[in-house]
């Protein structure tokens, strides 16, 4: 079975608060994007089912989500033998976008049509809070408000269409060392989470972007957050209504509603940088 894996952003993302089990309390807008991984899913050739990537760094035994993956729907359904996964990176990795979630969440949706289980997008996305914490949003997709750890999740209006391009810095961020940094007390400055679930409600695209941050952004060492300023500021120039850091970074987003805009800035960053996506919002699964 083929299929593609989808990306996320997020258009906003707030840590209310750290629980006493160590976790922090999110509270973030993520969104779909059409930048994918594809993927192909086929009964395993040996005793274990195995991953390969065009990344020869990958994991490729039960330590990749995807694996992780069939196990968990093998293990909550009963249903299912061991499966091949054949992956075709185009998502950055360690950059923010939920590339190995998404992964994740298309062999669950996988695992459930070739079993003929048909388990809901919901309870598919229950699996998932087993793998990761972003698995349970990549498994449905479109627009949603998540909480706690990200795992719980409510649909929201769709983003307007828009044109997102996407640019991943050279660099890696360590998401427990940003959690580390982080004091829920003072954090000054905060997205417009509600203004944001409104302006979707209005389908206002412009007073999306301009509400959209990411706390993570004030906690990052000062090299790499003049690093995410400088391509923030590269998007703007260039016509973004808004531009932010994507989950614990270090890719950056702007929303376009010019296409010929959005294609400028995607030049104008490839100059300095590799990894740079033109893409658009994915609706829900």
């Amino acid at each position: 079975m083929e299929l593609l894996a989808n990306a996320k952003i997020n258009l906003t993302l707030d840590i209310l608060r750290k629980r006493e089990d160590g976790y922090h309390d999110l509270q973030m807008v993520m969104q779909a994007v059409t930048l994918a991984d594809a993927l192909t899913v086929t009964p395993a050739q040996g005793a274990e089912g195995q991953a390969s990537s065009d990344l020869h760094f990958l994991p490729t035994g039960g330590k990749n989500l995807a694996q992780m993956a069939a196990t968990a729907f093998r293990q909550a359904t009963g249903l299912g033998g061991e499966v091949d996964v054949s992956i075709q990176k185009r998502v950055p990795v360690c950059a923010g976008l939920a590339g190995g979630s998404a992964d994740a969440a298309a062999v669950l949706r996988a695992m459930n049509e070739l079993t003929g289980a048909g388990l809901s997008p919901n309870q598919l996305a229950k699996i998932g809070e087993r793998v990761g914490s972003d698995v349970p949003f990549c498994v449905l997709g479109g627009t949603a408000l998540a909480e706690g750890r990200g795992e719980l999740l409510t649909p929201l209006s769709p983003l307007p269409p828009c044109h997102i391009v996407i640019c991943k810095p050279p660099f890696s961020i360590s998401t427990p060392q940003l959690f580390s940094r982080v004091n829920v007390r003072k954090i000054v400055r905060r997205p417009d989470t509600a203004g944001v679930m409104a302006a979707l409600d209005a389908g206002d695209l412009a007073g999306v972007a301009r509400r959209m941050y990411n706390v993570f952004e004030d906690v990052l060492e000062r090299r790499r957050f003049d690093q995410i300023a400088a391509i923030k500021a590269a998007l703007i120039d260039c016509g973004a209504l808004g531009a932010s850091m994507s989950g614990s970074g270090p890719s950056v987003f702007g929303l376009f509603d010019d296409l010929d805009s959005a294609q400028a800035a995607c030049e104008r960053l490839r100059e300095s940088y590799r990894d740079v996506f033109l893409c658009g919002p994915a609706g829900a699964q």
